[in-house]
Formats: structure tokens, C-alpha cells, sequence
């Protein structure tokens, strides 16, 4: 009888993981880096590091089917005429006619409106069913200026400058050609079934000095009546959200790493930025520095997904805060449903980024007239709007249990945190102790 040594199990470095194998040799056959949509992919310092207290012996929790739990708020109540009402604290973020389909943009729109909140135009101008559909609509001003006119500059409810996405800050965008259809291309000016690219600054400023002449620009062309929003890309949070204050937004949206995107190259996505929990206490400490905290709003976007995460988001300072990627899944983006279809295209639901590439099995990230058949814009929609009021009333209970009776005096005081990490970018006690990082002395 021979004896053989027992085998070791084959190990698989951490480092040089399959995905990371993969993307080798698709980078060495190819020699072009990738492209994808969505956000960050890797795991990341998130809402899920932080627990509510909840009340006990020093707090009162209210009843929750017979107390009130307020969830309106106002945005740009600072300068404009024409403040923005809304019913609950969840607004859509801005995603283009272009990127998205028609019935897509209109069924944000229904969606937004049956909830009473906003939704957001994105690079490539406004459509007449996204204008028609929604209640209170805010337009996009980007760097590529796709699609802007001053006529539906004065059409929207509001209007959001994008300096930067949190997918991508610093950098543009891309359309690919295979989605500039005849309308896509007349919208934005340009050759129909050419690659498109959006400048990663605006052409007429270079700092915050420029950004206060643009915004008054903007506040004279709308005679002083649209709130004036400033996006940034979540960078530099604290200084951002000082400078944009300092140039006159009524309005100031950061977005998280997280966040969606179109379409950017991976490296970008995974590589530059930071994680949205990281970004909001630098832009309120921002605002308490100046006096401004409530005077001017403060709206995060960038992984929202449930009514923990937008109870958790308000308990640390913001006023609201907007949802993308989440939406498109509550309208039907990457639903097991067309799962075959996924297969073809070498991904599976729950998966699929490639909303460049305008072959979306659901419909929504296309131009494709067959695919987009595929979204029935009043069910979308209705969709969306079940989706966001699950979101309120799941926030509604934990501001309840905290004795809150509005969601907006949620606190700080409310949270504690499961990681160190977690403790040292929200500014609250590391669960279990009275310690945050950074402060008391270590």
C-alpha cells in the first residue's frame, strides 16, 4: 500500500480575485478599459453601519397609528419666490432622456407625482412627457449644456447646476452612439448615432467667484422664482458645501460614491470619491459653521434604497435626500423577469451595467422603439410611487420609536455606530461606548 500526502485545497488570492482575472484578460484582448453604468460596486462604509437607539426610560415613543410623523419639507427657501413644497423627504435624482427612455422619463414623472415629491430632467434637456407628467420638475444645467434653452429653464420648478456626480467627480459623461436616435439627436444638437461626450466642467467658469455670477444669471433669467440647487460629486463635502453656500445656492445635493451613473469607466467608479455616509457630516458641519444649517438645504443621494436609510441620512443633518438606481428597480431595471435575456448578453439580473450599450431587456436604458415597448409608463410609475410610500412609512416607524414627530428632528443623538469606521464618518458613539473617533482626545 502506497501513502499519498493529502492534497492542500487550491487557494484563490484576494487580491487577484476572478473578477479581477477577468477583467485582465478582457483588458489584454481587448486593449480598451471597460465602461459600465450604476455606482460603486465594492463594499463600502454604508447606512447598515449605523442602529437607532430607539426610545426607552428617558424617551416616549409615539403611537404609531394614532400620532402624527411629519414628512414634508421645503427646499430653496433662502432666495426664490417659488420654494419647493413637498410631501416627503425623497426626491429622484436627475437621470437624461438619452440614457434613459421616453416612457422611462415619464413614468419617473408619474411615480414622482402620485408621491407628491420632485423628479429631475439630467443631460440632454426636457421632454414634454416628463414636463407633463410631473408635478414639480427640476432641471438639470450641466457642463455639455445638452438640450438647454431659456424657455424650459422657466418651465421647471427648480434648477439644479451640476458641478459633479459621485460617480465620477472631475469627470464627464458618455452617450454612446448607439442610442442617439433621431429624437436624442435633435434634443442635444448633435450627430445621430455618434459616440457623445459631456465636458467634465462648465465652459464659462472656473471657480466659486464664476458659479455666483452663473446663479445669478440663472435667478435673473427665472425672475428670482426657481430655487437654485448646486450638485457636487461627494469630494471635498465640507468646502464644497461652503463655497456653494458663499456663491447663493438656495439648495446644495451631494452625492455619494455610490451613486449612478449612465456610464463611466469602471477604474472611475470604483476608484474616485467617497462613500456617501463619509459625506454628510463635513457638508452639515459646513452649514453649522455659517449659520446656514435648515436656511439652506442640504439633499444626499448615493445608495438610498430603504426608509432605514433615509430615517439614518436625516437623523445626521440633511433635509432630504434622492433616489436613482433604486428607482430604475422599482420601475423594472434588472428584473429576474428577463432573466433569458440577461443570459444573452452574458450578465444576469441584479447585475446589469451595461445601460450604454442601449440593449436593456427591461426597456428603461434603451432607445431601442421594441425594447422601450416593454415599460408601460402608468404601471412604472404606480410602481415607483408604492416603492417611495413604503420608503416614507418605513421611516415614519423609526422616527416614531425615537419619540420623533417629524422625521426631520431626528438627530445625531439617535444613532449609534457598528464600526469604528462607521463611528468616525457619521459622528456618532461607536455602539456600547461614548466614544467617537476623532473626538474626546483620540
Amino acid at each position: 500500500m502506497t501513502y499519498r500526502n493529502p492534497p492542500t485545497t487550491p487557494r484563490k488570492s484576494a487580491t487577484f480575485d476572478d473578477y479581477t482575472l477577468s477583467e485582465i484578460r478582457r483588458a489584454a484582448a481587448t486593449g480598451i478599459y471597460d465602461i459600465r453604468g450604476a455606482g460603486a460596486k465594492r463594499k463600502l462604509p454604508h447606512f447598515d453601519d449605523l442602529l437607532f437607539l430607539g426610545a426607552s426610560i428617558s424617551r416616549y415613543p409615539l403611537e404609531g397609528y394614532r400620532e402624527r410623523c411629519d414628512t414634508s419639507v421645503v427646499l430653496g427657501s433662502r432666495h426664490a419666490k417659488k420654494p419647493i413644497e413637498l410631501k416627503i423627504p425623497i426626491t429622484i435624482a436627475g437621470m437624461s432622456f438619452g440614457s434613459l427612455s421616453g416612457p422611462a422619463k415619464e413614468a419617473l414623472g408619474r411615480g414622482a407625482t402620485l408621491s407628491g415629491t420632485s423628479t429631475t430632467t439630467g443631460d440632454g434637456g426636457m421632454t414634454e412627457e416628463e414636463r407633463g407628467h410631473s408635478q414639480t420638475l427640476v432641471y438639470q444645467y450641466l457642463p455639455s449644456r445638452y438640450g438647454m434653452n431659456p424657455r424650459d429653464l422657466r418651465r421647471a420648478d427648480a434648477i439644479e447646476i451640476v458641478v459633479g456626480q459621485g460617480a465620477k467627480p472631475g469627470g464627464g459623461g458618455m452617450l454612446l452612439g448607439q442610442k442617439i436616435s433621431d429624437r436624442v439627436a435633435e434634443m442635444r444638437t448633435l450627430p445621430k448615432g455618434i459616440d457623445q461626450r459631456s465636458a467634465s466642467r462648465h465652459p464659462d467658469w472656473t471657480g466659486p467667484d464664476d458659479l455666483e455670477i452663473k446663479i445669478l444669471e440663472l435667478r435673473e433669467i427665472t425672475d428670482w422664482e426657481k430655487p437654485i440647487y448646486v450638485k457636487v460629486g461627494g469630494a471635498r463635502p465640507y468646502y464644497d458645501t461652503a463655497l456653494a453656500v458663499k456663491s447663493g445656492a438656495d439648495v446644495v445635493v451631494i452625492d455619494g460614491m455610490q451613486g449612478g451613473t449612465a456610464a463611466t469607466q469602471e477604474v472611475f467608479i470604483e476608484n474616485v470619491g467617497q462613500p456617501t455616509l463619509a459625506c454628510i457630516r463635513p457638508a452639515v458641519q459646513a452649514l453649522q459653521d455659517l449659520g446656514m444649517h435648515r436656511k439652506v438645504q442640504l439633499i444626499v443621494s448615493g445608495g438610498i434604497r430603504n426608509g432605514a436609510d433615509v430615517a439614518k441620512a436625516l437623523a445626521l443633518g440633511v433635509d432630504a435626500v434622492s433616489i436613482g438606481t433604486a428607482a430604475l428597480v422599482a420601475l423594472g431595471d434588472n428584473d429576474p423577469r428577463w432573466e433569458a435575456e440577461y443570459n444573452e448578453l452574458g450578465t444576469t439580473a441584479g447585475a446589469y451595467d451595461d445601460w450604454h450599450e442601449g440593449r436593456d431587456p427591461a426597456g428603461i436604458t434603451t432607445q431601442d422603439p421594441e425594447l422601450m415597448k416593454r415599460v408601460d409608463p402608468i404601471a412604472a410609475g404606480r410602481r415607483l410611487a408604492n416603492y417611495l410610500k413604503v420608503m416614507t412609512l418605513e421611516a415614519q416607524t423609526i422616527a416614531r420609536a425615537c419619540g420623533k414627530n417629524s422625521l426631520h428632528n431626528l438627530e445625531p443623538e439617535d444613532l449609534v455606530a457598528l464600526t469604528i469606521e462607521a463611528a468616525a464618518m457619521a459622528g456618532v458613539p461607536l455602539a456600547g461606548t461614548n466614544w467617537i473617533p476623532g473626538k474626546n482626545g483620540f
